[in-house]
């Protein structure tokens, strides 16, 4: 059996799937915050309830925001920020006694795609994640791809791509810099530039709903957003060039985005680079962008399949 547990901020989802991704258990419970032991003591338990549940032992892969640093075992870049620094997946083990594998979210999203979902059959999917926060993660022949410092795919801290005028130097970001595009293409980023353009807040839905009513200021967050998401996956086709750009988080679910930010990406444009550029540096563009198949579980479906080898 492969168990699989999603990290969130706010949630922790675990999952036990057979060996053929037949799902056997699956159950939830709030994030413990700011505690890092009882974090380790609320991965024990959700690994003790699905074996409990199903009278069998799996074998435990996690996905979380940030990543362990191959070389010291630390985790790093995690905005679940008592991780930080940590070495989480020793600990972990000590707890459980058995191996674990961690992998960033994003590559578990992608893992999960490839091996079962909008990415199947296919070589190379970048998995993107639009939820709180913004990230990507690689998987490569079903594999998780994490490079040689474990940090491929981490686009949420690098900046907006051609920034335009009024984007630069961005807001703050919890790194410690500005301009990151987690500022810019998550949920929170979308949320905080409709708070900044009208004072109000409101959830991401709630702008979405307003923008479908015809509400001029929310259809104008979303064209920016949009602009700013077709910006970031530009520069990733011409860094990786994937077969397929499988999205998840809650942004992913505004179902607009798959056909307008295919737009942005083949249509020719002054706005960056002069008459007749595209984003893309290439004659076309045909990168197709899917939703990912399995929803909110392909997280921690991906994490269970770390395993799979």
């Amino acid at each position: 059996m492969y168990i699989g547990i999603d990290w969130g901020g706010t949630k922790m989802e675990v999952i036990g799937l057979d060996g053929h991704g037949v799902e056997l258990c699956r159950h939830r419970i709030p994030t413990p915050r700011e505690d890092y032991d009882a974090s380790i003591r609320a991965v024990v338990d959700l690994v003790e309830h699905v074996e409990t549940v199903t009278g069998q032992q799996g074998s435990v892969g996690i996905g979380l925001p940030g990543s362990p640093n191959p070389l010291t075992g630390l985790i790093r870049n995690s905005n679940t920020v008592w991780l930080n620094g940590k070495p989480l997946g020793r600990d972990l083990e000590a707890a459980l006694g058995r191996p674990v594998r961690l992998a960033n979210d994003g590559n578990c999203l992608a893992v999960s795609e490839a091996v079962d979902g909008a990415g199947a059959g296919l070589e190379v999917v970048v998995g993107i994640i639009l939820g709180t926060g913004h990230g990507g993660g690689i998987a490569i022949r079903g594999r998780s791809h994490a490079g040689f410092q474990g940090l491929a795919g981490e686009i949420g801290h690098y900046s907006l791509p051609w920034p335009r005028e009024g984007e630069y130097p961005g807001p703050q970001c919890w790194c410690g810099r500005h301009g990151c595009l987690e500022m810019f293409c998550s949920g929170t980023g979308f949320e905080l530039d409709y708070k900044t353009t009208t004072g109000v807040a409101r959830k991401a839905s709630e702008v979405i709903e307003l923008k479908r009513a015809g509400d001029a200021t929310a259809r104008d967050v979303y064209g920016r957003y949009v602009d700013r998401l077709a910006r970031s996956l530009a520069l990733i086709i011409d860094l990786v060039d994937p077969d397929v750009f499988v999205l998840g988080g809650g942004m992913s679910n505004v179902d607009e985005l798959y056909d307008d930010v295919p737009k942005l990406l083949s249509a020719r444009t002054n706005l960056w680079q002069g008459e007749g550029s595209r984003l893309v540096f290439s004659d076309s563009v045909a990168t197709p962008i899917r939703k990912a198949r399995h929803g909110d579980s392909s997280g921690v479906r991906g994490a269970a399949f770390l395993w799979r080898e």
